[in-house]
């Protein structure tokens, strides 16, 4: 991070499988995180990966900083009826680094989401976010988002 306060050298791509391991360890690298994963060798990855990877509707994005994956997060485009018939984007498995964290990795790269839904024509972006993600709320507010809808989950 550079002393204007901005970070230095901060791109944007989608991820190829050299980047899977360092994927996978942002998504550990968290306290409700750390509790659903599994070791990193488990081929139901590398299958979710390939699967991810071969869809035009889903994209899974990393950020780089100085040749390093800082922050991650997944963008799938999902068509529908309703907003006359726009797509809408949601953004999941957002992560940035922990010793990265507060130095305006994760703004950009939603910023950078974002834009990306717009180039593709989305009208909504959607997400969710853990209820005991406290933190996580203020920052999604703090860009905009609204919490408009009540989430619900199950695990089947």
């Amino acid at each position: 991070m550079g002393h204007s306060g901005h970070v230095d050298e901060l791109t944007f791509r989608t991820a190829n499988r050299a980047d899977l391991s360092d994927i996978l360890t942002l998504l550990a690298d968290d306290v409700i995180g750390s509790t659903r994963e599994t070791e990193q060798s488990d081929a139901g990855y590398w299958a979710a990966f390939e699967a991810i990877d071969a869809d035009p509707r889903n994209e899974l994005i990393v950020g780089e900083s100085g040749g390093e994956v800082v922050s991650t997060c997944q963008l799938t485009f999902t068509p529908s009826l309703s907003r006359r018939g726009a797509e809408r984007m949601t953004i999941e498995a957002v992560r940035v680094r922990s010793d990265q964290r507060g130095q305006g990795v994760g703004n950009a790269m939603m910023k950078w989401a974002i834009d990306r839904g717009r180039e593709r024509g989305c009208s909504v972006a959607q997400l969710t976010t853990d209820k005991l993600r406290i933190d996580a709320h203020r920052f999604y507010a703090g860009l905009g988002f609204e919490a408009t809808h009540e989430g619900f989950k199950m695990s089947i």
